[in-house]
């Protein structure tokens, strides 16, 4: 890569009454990841690491920023990796300052939710990446947001979460100075390695608990369709933080012989993409399995509401022959009450109360009318 010091000045406009640390950005209208904070608390404060390297091998760490870019100018060409993590606005334009950074890289640095990208400016690289974590405890996945900007000879990275820590990738690096003393680029290597392998146990999570959703869905669990439905927004958030890095991936490789990318990074960096590929792939699956399960599950779901209703309409249906069968009863018996209520009358001049036959006609009227509406019952199937 280009030298840091034969990078021409990019002069930037200041406001009267201000210096050209002090000069605002343009207002964004997204959301913040942090609330603007209008103290002037210096970078320093949001720095959790920082140091130099010279030949892959830490030197000391700078007390600040600007002694960091000093250094950069010493024979020995040193490089400078400092780490931030939740920066103010006002601190991010001060690093800006020092390293000389593209305002609209900085923007996206202030500016919260940035899709997985890579961008050049002039010499500096500008890549997001979104880190991500499986949470046992509410088997959930949390996705982080971490920017990184790589100069000719240094690295910065802004971290815009506090789960997700970058101490490994420096570990690692510090423990192979023969990697390191590769360059920014190595770096930027170790950080697109540490963010795909951490998804590993992420996907692991996930498919642990779509096998979980699956036996849910056979045992008509009623919650179950709440968590395909969030499941499905995590999977859907986790392709939106993975696919973007087969950009990534194919943007450096392209840039592998115009900006002359050491070759053992390149074969570093091409079994980064077989990883993220595969990663990507899992991800992909994942959507497409939870689509097919909420899918099932609405088949299972009116499936047991068919045969809910259909146990209803038997049970209907039996209520009616009961219903039936009660009232034909209630008919037959009804004749007999209805004769012995009229003679019961006990009127004085009621001529079939003289008859010799009146109680033998009175039975005989009885059981005809109860006969006739057995058989009208019978036939109706209502007995």
């Amino acid at each position: 890569m280009p030298s840091w010091k034969n990078r021409p000045f990019r002069p930037t406009a200041v406001l009267p009454g201000r210096s050209p640390r002090q000069q605002p950005l343009h207002d964004a209208p997204e959301r913040l990841l942090q609330p603007r904070r209008e103290d002037d608390v210096p970078v320093e404060a949001s720095v959790v690491e920082k140091a130099l390297y010279c030949n892959g091998r830490r030197v000391e760490a700078p007390q600040s920023l600007r002694e960091a870019m000093h250094r950069l100018h010493e024979p020995d060409n040193p490089m400078a990796w400092i780490g931030l993590v939740h920066p103010t606005e006002a601190q991010i334009n001060d690093m800006a300052a020092v390293f000389d950074l593209h305002p609209l890289a900085v923007e996206d640095a202030i500016v919260a939710h940035q899709r997985p990208k890579l961008e050049r400016y002039d010499e500096t690289l500008f890549a997001v990446l979104r880190p991500a974590i499986y949470l046992d405890d509410s088997e959930t996945v949390q996705i982080g947001e971490v920017h990184i900007f790589i100069g000719p000879d240094f690295v910065l990275t802004v971290r815009h979460t506090d789960r997700i820590s970058l101490g490994k990738v420096r570990q690692r690096l510090e423990g192979d100075p023969e990697l390191l003393a590769r360059g920014p680029e190595a770096v930027l290597y170790a950080l697109i390695d540490f963010v795909v392998d951490a998804y590993a146990p992420v996907i692991a999570g996930l498919e642990n608990d779509i096998d979980e959703i699956e036996n849910q869905v056979f045992e008509s669990d009623p919650a179950v369709s709440r968590r395909i439905y969030e499941l499905s927004r995590e999977v859907a958030e986790l392709q939106r933080a993975t696919k973007p890095l087969l950009q990534i991936m194919d943007a450096l490789e392209g840039g592998f012989d115009k900006y002359g990318t050491d070759e053992e990074l390149q074969r570093n960096l091409r079994d980064v993409k077989d990883h993220a590929t595969s990663v990507v792939e899992r991800v992909d699956g994942f959507r497409s399995n939870l689509a097919d399960i909420l899918t099932l599950n609405a088949t299972l779901v009116a499936q047991t509401q068919n045969e809910e209703m259909r146990r209803l309409a038997e049970a209907g249906m039996d209520q009616n022959d009961e219903v039936k069968k009660i009232s034909a009863w209630a008919a037959i018996l009804f004749a007999p009450s209805l004769i012995s209520g009229i003679y019961g009358m006990n009127f004085h001049h009621m001529p079939e109360l003289a008859w010799r036959i009146g109680y033998p006609f009175a039975i005989l009227l009885m059981l005809v009318v109860c006969c006739v509406l057995f058989v009208i019952f019978r036939k109706r199937k209502w007995l």
